[in-house]
């Protein structure tokens, strides 16, 4: 969903790459360059160099993995004190969008990519996963690292928090197309509530980079390898997109569970006021932070991941294999499933089938779509909880046929056959003179996606007790 065309575990890691989709795309090398000659002497000299740069560090740590630190040791809020009690929740996430345009021939190669992600849970112990599911060749990467952030939407990092990441206990990892790979866990307090800096370095170009658009949050590139800097002055160039990075995850003893907010554009936070994180499962982190601060018993401890996508439909991917964009139905393995304690899903899925169909769409299709998500959702123990889908009269795109369809979806929606509970966002938040419209309060002004305070009500209709237990609809 845009404004525009209608859009809207477990283990501390793994040794490998894992699969996150298909591989039925080739590596594209220049034809005079032997493939795998060029691959395997590059991936030599990397892991031999960076092996290298890291016996120092490993020597006399009685053979710990991941716990390297960059800094002095120190104490404080940000120290890397060893933990061994909570539980691996989720503290962000991002839904691979597609391939990102013009980085075909390149890549990032000889750049660092500076991703600045927000937590929403704190924890004692962080992991990554890194995602090179749209690329065309392997994904080299030699050196990874993580810190708190020293400011606001900064480049720069408190430096007594960076750390260096490993995969298996090595520093470089290669990540076949179409794979995914987890970091090991390394110590570091990571405070809920603030920003985190990935750094990663990758020297050669592994074709497309697989990237989450529209990210509403300024990251940052610098030329060469700079992951370990701490200053951010390397860091000239801004991005809008997140890159590789998929999921950062805590051991928290804040939380005992992740909710993942699997939605389209107003989930993704289109339209929220961008480095500010205001998008609607923002404000149900701060929510939940700000109970358990209250020490409120009937709030649940979850850190909120959001598998938000722009565009993104129940029934329908984009182009490509694989594909751009992947429907609802293909993504909910990877984006909710794969998730590390998933207690509760909430989605808000569909006025893209509506909006983006060239005829008149069929009701009960988007409808089946979404009972099969909740299906798959219970298989796995796993609550939905469901919104109906706001209304968007003034957008281009709105016809009175679709907005017939959005009314049988929300009247099925609301009898309780589709989802274990319903947060009815249309209702508190359409305009009582026009139900066909946003509440003007709440409208972004493009009349679909809501404003920062549109967001914030959704997270407030949200009641503790639809995130807690185990009602199933009847399906």
């Amino acid at each position: 969903m845009t404004r525009h065309d209608g859009e809207g575990s477990g283990g501390s890691g793994v040794p490998h790459a894992r699969r996150s989709g298909h591989r039925d795309r080739r590596d594209h090398l220049p034809h005079h360059v032997p493939h795998h000659v060029l691959l395997s002497a590059v991936l030599a000299v990397i892991v031999g160099l960076s092996a290298a740069i890291y016996v120092g560090v490993d020597a006399g740590d009685g053979g710990r993995r991941g716990q390297d630190t960059l800094a002095s040791s120190r104490t404080g809020p940000h120290s890397a004190a060893a933990a061994s009690t909570g539980v691996w929740v989720g503290s962000w996430a991002a839904a691979p969008v597609g391939s990102e345009p013009l980085t075909e021939p390149d890549g990032t190669a000889g750049r660092t990519v500076r991703n600045i992600v927000h937590t929403s849970v704190g924890g004692t112990s962080a992991r990554i996963t890194l995602s090179n599911l749209y690329g065309t060749g392997a994904l080299t990467v030699t050196s990874v690292t993580l810190a708190v952030a020293a400011d606001d939407d900064s480049p720069a990092a408190d430096p007594g928090t960076l750390r260096r990441l490993t995969f298996g206990g090595r520093p470089a990892i290669s990540i076949p197309a179409g794979e995914q790979a987890m970091s090991d866990a390394v110590p570091l307090a990571v405070p809920g509530d603030t920003d985190v800096l990935v750094s990663l370095y990758t020297p050669t170009s592994a074709g497309p980079v697989t990237f989450h658009h529209r990210a509403q949050q300024t990251s940052y590139v610098a030329d060469g390898e700079h992951t370990a800097d701490v200053t951010g002055t390397p860091y000239t160039a801004q991005s809008t997109s997140w890159r590789y990075l998929t999921a950062l995850d805590v051991l928290s003893e804040e939380a005992d569970g992740t909710v993942v907010a699997f939605g389209d554009s107003i989930t993704d936070g289109s339209t929220s006021t961008p480095g500010a994180n205001r998008r609607w499962p923002d404000a149900l982190a701060d929510r939940l932070r700000a109970a358990r601060d209250d020490r409120d018993d009937d709030a649940p401890r979850y850190g909120v991941v959001n598998a938000g996508i722009s565009g993104n439909r129940v029934l329908t991917g984009g182009g490509g294999r694989p594909a751009n964009n992947p429907s609802g139905l293909d993504r909910f393995d990877r984006d909710v499933l794969d998730r590390p304690q998933v207690k509760v899903v909430v989605i808000d899925l569909g006025v893209n089938d509506i909006l983006r169909s060239r005829d008149t769409a069929d009701p009960d299709a988007v409808l089946d779509g979404l009972r099969d998500l909740v299906r798959r959702a219970h298989a796995h123990g796993i609550k939905a909880v469901g919104t109906t889908l706001l209304p968007f009269r003034g957008h281009r795109g709105y016809t009175d046929a679709r907005e017939d369809v959005r009314r049988r979806i929300n009247a099925e929606i609301r009898s309780g056959s589709v989802y274990d509970t319903v947060v009815d966002v249309d209702r508190a938040m359409h305009d009582p003179y026009d139900p066909r419209r946003l509440k003007s309060e709440y409208d972004s002004g493009d009349h679909l996606h809501p404003s920062d305070r549109g967001y914030r009500k959704m997270a407030q209709l949200i009641k503790w007790s639809q995130l807690r237990g185990a009602d199933r609809a009847q399906l």
